[in-house]
Formats: C-alpha cells, sequence, structure tokens
C-alpha cells in the first residue's frame, strides 16, 4: 500500500473530524440553551415533589428551593385519611381503562374506513366526523339528551360512551394508516383470500402497534384529567373520579380558611397549600409513570403520519 492511501488527513482523528473552535462556541451554546430549557421545565415538578414533603412555614417563606426544608408528611397523611380519595381513585381508574378501550374501538376503525380510497361516500364521511371538531351542539344541548333521551346522567356510561368519538384522533389514525400501509398490503391479502375484517385484525391492527399506542395514552391521560364532564353529568359523590375529589378538597381547604382569621387562617391557609402540593403529586404520578413505556412509540407513530406525505 502507497504512502498516500497510508496517510490520515491531517484535519481528522481517527474516524472523527476535528471540530473549529467557531463549531464548538456554536455547540456549547445550543447545549446550554437546551439544559436552561430543560431546568426551566423540569425544576416546577421538582419543586411541587419537595414542597409537598416540607414544612409548609418554610413554603409560604419562600425558604424551600432545591432541597427538602423541615421534613412533613402532614399532607399526605390528611389526603391518604380520606376514604373519598380512594374512591375517587379506583372510579377514575374504571373511567381511564373503559373509556380508553371504547375509544380506541370506535375510533380506529373509523379511522381505518376513512383511510381506504374505496370506500363509497368517503367525502361525505370525512365531513362528517370532521365538523363537529369546529361545530358542536353545546352544554345544554348535550345535557338534555343525554338526561332526557339516554337517561345517563349520573351513571357510570356518562363517562365514557357519549364523548367516545374524537375526531383528531380520527384523523391522526388515519393520516396513519394512509402513509403507513401500501395499497399493494391489501392487493396481497385478497389473493390470499383475506377480506375486509380479517385484514383488518389479522394484517392492520398488528401492523399498526405505534399509533394504537399513542391514542391509547392520548385516551387515558384525557379521562384521567378529566373533571369537567363529571362536574356537569354527575351527581353522586360515591361516582366522582380523582380529579373532581381533589378539587373539592382544595375548595373546602380555601373555604374553611377564608371563614377564620388572624393566626388560624394562616395556619388553615398553609396546611392548605400542602395539600394541594400532595394532591398534585398524587394525581399526578400514576399517568406520568405511563410515558416511558410508551415514549418510543411516539416518533414511530405520530411523525411517521406527519412527515409522510
Amino acid at each position: 500500500m502507497s504512502d498516500i492511501a497510508m496517510k490520515k488527513p491531517a484535519h481528522s482523528n481517527g474516524n472523527r473530524i476535528r471540530k473549529s473552535r467557531a463549531d464548538r462556541t456554536f455547540d456549547a451554546i445550543i447545549y446550554t440553551i437546551a439544559g436552561i430549557m430543560t431546568l426551566l421545565a423540569l425544576y416546577p415538578m421538582y419543586f411541587i415533589v419537595i414542597a409537598s414533603i416540607s414544612d409548609p412555614n418554610m413554603v409560604a417563606q419562600g425558604n424551600v428551593l432545591l432541597f427538602p426544608r423541615g421534613f412533613s408528611m402532614d399532607g399526605y397523611n390528611h389526603l391518604f385519611s380520606m376514604g373519598n380519595l380512594w374512591r375517587g381513585y379506583g372510579n377514575t381508574i374504571l373511567y381511564s381503562l373503559a373509556g380508553t378501550l371504547i375509544m380506541l374501538a370506535v375510533n380506529i376503525p373509523v379511522a381505518y374506513a376513512l383511510s381506504r380510497r374505496d370506500l363509497v361516500g368517503r367525502g361525505f364521511f370525512t365531513f362528517f366526523f370532521i365538523f363537529p371538531m369546529f361545530f358542536g351542539g353545546g352544554l345544554i344541548p348535550t345535557f338534555i339528551i343525554l338526561n332526557n333521551t339516554f337517561h345517563m346522567v349520573d351513571t357510570f356510561l356518562v363517562m365514557v360512551l357519549p364523548f367516545s368519538v374524537i375526531s383528531y384522533y380520527i384523523v391522526v389514525s388515519r393520516t396513519f394508516f394512509q402513509t403507513s400501509l401500501p395499497a399493494e398490503l391489501w392487493d396481497a391479502a385478497q389473493i390470499d383470500g383475506c377480506g375486509n375484517l380479517r385484514y383488518f385484525f389479522r394484517v392492520v391492527l398488528p401492523l399498526s402497534k405505534a399509533i394504537l399506542a399513542v391514542i391509547a395514552l392520548w385516551a387515558a391521560v384525557g379521562h384521567w384529567n378529566s373533571y369537567f364532564n363529571a362536574m356537569i353529568y354527575l351527581r353522586s359523590p360515591e361516582r366522582y373520579p380523582l380529579q373532581l375529589v381533589m378539587r373539592n378538597i382544595l375548595i373546602n381547604n380555601e373555604m374553611a380558611a377564608s371563614a377564620m382569621t388572624g393566626s388560624a387562617a394562616a395556619d388553615i391557609n398553609r396546611k392548605a397549600n400542602l395539600i394541594k402540593y400532595g394532591a398534585i403529586v398524587v394525581s399526578s404520578l400514576p399517568i406520568m409513570t405511563m410515558y416511558p413505556f410508551v415514549q418510543k412509540y411516539f416518533n414511530q407513530g405520530v411523525m411517521i403520519g406527519a412527515l409522510k406525505g
């Protein structure tokens, strides 16, 4: 081998290209900005956690910044001593599981059907499902229909069934099916004698795990954080979800504080703030633990449908 072939470029170090001072400066600026943005996003969540286990007096005085001060579990002890909290947890878990399954069962087949170019009346049905994204009947007509016609008010079904069709989920899923499932796959399945239903369950769904995971996570988060529908359509406290239970706890604490004066009101306010921090942690922690398990599906699912076509 000649000396020219054996000689390495002067600007390289093995397989790595040596960066110039301008490149290193630019990288340092980008990493600094990314680090600052990360801290700005993570610190509020971190502060809520440390504030929930700190002395409420220390939190009120602004002495809690990076580490807990005056370790106290009074907020959690007060929350966990409430029976309606655990009942709300159970209701929210049931609403989230049932609502997510119903949303998948409703929106995914609709999205797949709208993605098929051979669907008769495809334009009309697309308009039919997209129109509610911009116009709705309103709260009062919806309540009257659910109460007088379907008799769903103050029942389990009112939390999972009437609002299961989400146009945005249908649009995202339809885009995924159009861009990720080639038409040749359906042609090959037809040659093998596969019908529409069998093709959907045996081919489409196994190849669509990414979008299924994304829609399931969105639906679960929506049900977990929902309180407005429960506040409007539920009457029995034993059916309240977790978020509505937390809301009532915080409102009751604020009303108790406003009914007192002096040091007693200040103590109740500090205790109410401690309970508020604990309530945020208790209500957010379960759903946050889901993200690491489905994070890998986001780029594979939504971004495929967003970037192709």
